[in-house]
């Protein structure tokens, strides 16, 4: 792939597309050739990074954060050259909306620095199709014109619509997502971080009605906390077992960390780095029932809360701000609202609620055959791409190349971020993009 071309379009300039960009023109190429489409009026924030609300932190601290796999304290550097944060206050959880204030000042810098060059080029417009050409790819975009290059990668991150109950939830701070009579009662659709995310932005707003939370088992994230993570060697780790020895080696791991003084957060933080490895080499049983039966559990103990979040949220519960509900929803009815029958888990009773607005925080499982992107939804219906095998994002090799419906690999379409988590699972994180773009720019251009 080394000298294949020079020329490179990334469809999505949102944080992945950003990180990316700033990856490739690292290189010392006077022909390199970078363009970014993005079809959002602000490069850097994507879906993830448009909030403003001040509550909306980022679930990592500063310190992990940089948009550079080798300058891993960038970021923190950046917050404290500017004020944001003190030397000595310990662990910063940086509101979201500044993170996008960073990653708008690193393009800035780019755009700037390559003025002259012309080896950056940035486009403000939807994408509608990409496709393959004999010399190289050519992406058709919504007002009319098209952009040729060498090839393109897809950082279009994640799927903008909801997915649960169509129709019916909605996503919070979407154009559906309308003044709201303050007393009003809510349903949210799931308890991670996204349902985090909606109970602040409510509070934001001065919402004083009840508000429930289902989702199949009712768990809050855990929150952060200062540890030690184990040191582990890829030797010492059961790679290719069937799920059930897995899960027994890691709960025995955990037990010998805490009665050692340690936490279980050392031991899920000291596994991070061999993540994608253990995905990688699991069987498709395996991973299947991780993503039906497991997932729920692994998601509340590896994506945690900031502190001060945590503390608020757990006092919205304990108030009855919040009543969290192990269950499913089994039917919405539209009638001047919604009336929403739940069934609690383990049992067969049935719970009405009659609630003004479903919210849809569900996170980012979805099936990618269904999703709302228009360039993502026209390759897989040409057959240039095709879903994973759990159809959770586009099917990539290990080195994010597209396969098609025909199981041929592309040499011409790539894809990275959240769109590959089929492949790489732990892969929605700046710390998992940013090593992800980092390989991928050298294995472009060598």
């Amino acid at each position: 792939m080394v000298g294949r071309g020079n020329s490179i379009i990334i469809v999505g300039g949102g944080a992945s597309g950003v990180v990316l960009a700033a990856h490739l023109l690292m290189s010392s190429n006077p022909d390199l050739r970078v363009t970014l489409i993005e079809k959002r009026p602000h490069f850097g924030q994507g879906m993830a990074y448009s909030t403003l609300l001040s509550a909306h932190v980022l679930n990592v601290k500063a310190s992990g954060m940089s948009a550079y796999a080798d300058d891993p304290t960038h970021f923190a550097r950046w917050v404290l050259e500017r004020g944001f944060a003190k030397p000595d206050q310990g662990p910063f959880y940086a509101p979201r909306s500044l993170y996008a204030r960073y990653l708008k000042e690193l393009l800035d810098d780019l755009v700037e620095r390559e003025r002259e060059t012309g080896r950056l080029r940035l486009i403000a417009e939807e994408s509608l199709s990409i496709s393959p050409t004999p010399a190289g790819v050519e992406v058709v975009l919504a007002n009319g014109t098209s952009v040729v290059g060498h090839l393109a990668v897809l950082a279009t991150g994640h799927d903008e619509q909801p997915g649960a109950f169509q129709g019916h939830a909605i996503r919070m701070g979407t154009e559906a997502d309308t003044t709201l009579d303050p007393e009003a009662p809510v349903l949210l659709l799931g308890t991670g971080l996204s349902m985090v995310d909606a109970f602040l932005s409510l509070e934001q707003r001065g919402h004083r009605g009840p508000i429930v939370a289902v989702s199949r088992r009712g768990l809050l994230p855990s929150p952060h906390r200062k540890g030690n993570p184990i040191k582990l060697d890829i030797a010492d780790i059961p790679l290719g077992t069937e799920l059930s020895y897995f899960v027994g080696w890691f709960r025995n791991l955990i037990r010998e960390t805490q009665k050692a003084g340690g936490d279980w957060r050392d031991v899920v933080d000291g596994l991070r780095p061999f993540n994608q490895t253990i995905w990688q080499n699991w069987p498709s049983s395996a991973k299947r029932r991780f993503v039906e039966h497991t997932k729920a559990w692994w998601d509340i103990h590896r994506h945690r809360m900031a502190p001060e979040v945590y503390a608020r949220v757990t006092e919205a519960v304990r108030s009855g701000r919040i009543r969290l509900v192990a269950g499913r929803v089994v039917n919405v009815e539209a009638n001047g609202g919604f009336t929403v029958k739940i069934q609690p888990r383990g049992t067969q009773d049935i719970e009405t609620l009659r609630v003004a607005r479903l919210y849809d925080c569900m996170g980012i499982a979805r099936d990618i055959s269904r999703t709302s992107n228009g360039v993502v939804r026209s390759l897989l219906e040409r057959g240039v791409a095709r879903p994973d095998p759990l159809r959770l994002g586009l099917d990539v090799t290990a080195k994010c190349e597209l396969i098609a419906a025909d199981g041929t690999v592309s040499s011409k379409l790539l894809a990275v971020g959240p769109l590959t988590r089929g492949t790489f699972f732990e892969i929605d994180a700046i710390p998992d993009i940013r090593v992800q773009c980092a390989k991928l720019s050298k294995q472009l251009l060598g």
